[in-house]
């Protein structure tokens, strides 16, 4: 009499979580009869779990299973060091395996030191405003006026071009007018919410014979709701 092999009846979905929340692969067998599933982590091999005892050291993995048809491997608090491919695995001969992956995804944030503050500059000079971001995947800072109005940027022969936002961590001005004046805001954001924004506020030093002077102030983020 002929008996079923086991065998898997959909792939693992592959999982995006935010650094620190739970994730959980599936794996879904049929015909599993006295064969085993085991879990391990696709690149390094190291088995995580075979059937129902946990086989790693890493206290954050457990597993569970509804019936002999659907098994789980969870893994609490994620960090950037779980992300990768973790594999299905059941004890046939040949052994048969699926992979899902893990993609741990971190939220937008300023790298102060490398943040512009509040900045006064003479007319007619030139100003770097920078926001540095980190995150993953790499965010995308956008610079605008916070008062609705146009940004003018202007190339190395002086022609100006208007834009209503601009994309990148260095926004340069040069050859400053007074209508230039006004707050920034550089917003960095990744598809994981919540985007961040910081607001700079650029004040002219109009050109008289006193000189110039710089004033800082702390940076602050403020998160924008998600949508």
């Amino acid at each position: 009499i002929s008996t079923f092999q086991p065998e898997f009846v959909e792939s693992i979905s592959n999982v995006s979580v935010a650094v620190g929340r739970d994730a959980t692969f599936t794996c879904h067998v049929r015909h599993l009869g006295g064969y085993r599933v085991g879990w391990l982590k696709a690149d390094t091999k190291a088995i995580q779990a075979i059937h129902e005892n946990v086989i790693t050291h890493n206290s954050r993995v457990t597993v569970s299973h509804l019936d002999q048809n659907t098994w789980n491997l969870h893994i609490k608090a994620v960090t950037e060091e779980d992300r990768g491919g973790y594999m299905c695995q059941l004890n046939t001969d040949p052994m048969k395996s699926q992979i899902g992956f893990l993609d741990v995804v971190i939220p937008p944030d300023f790298v102060a030191e490398d943040t512009s503050s509040d900045v006064i500059v003479p007319e007619g000079s030139s100003v770097k405003l920078t926001c540095r971001a980190r995150g993953y995947p790499e965010p995308i800072v956008t610079w605008r006026r916070e008062d609705g109005n146009e940004i003018v940027l202007k190339d190395s022969m002086g022609t100006k071009t208007l834009v209503s936002s601009f994309r990148g961590e260095v926004l340069k001005l040069t050859k400053i007018s007074r209508n230039e004046m006004g707050s920034y805001l550089c917003i960095a954001s990744n598809g994981v919410p919540p985007s961040v924004s910081k607001r700079i506020s650029l004040s002219i030093h109009y050109t008289t014979a006193t000189t110039t002077s710089t004033t800082t102030t702390s940076t602050t983020s403020t998160s924008i709701a998600a949508k």
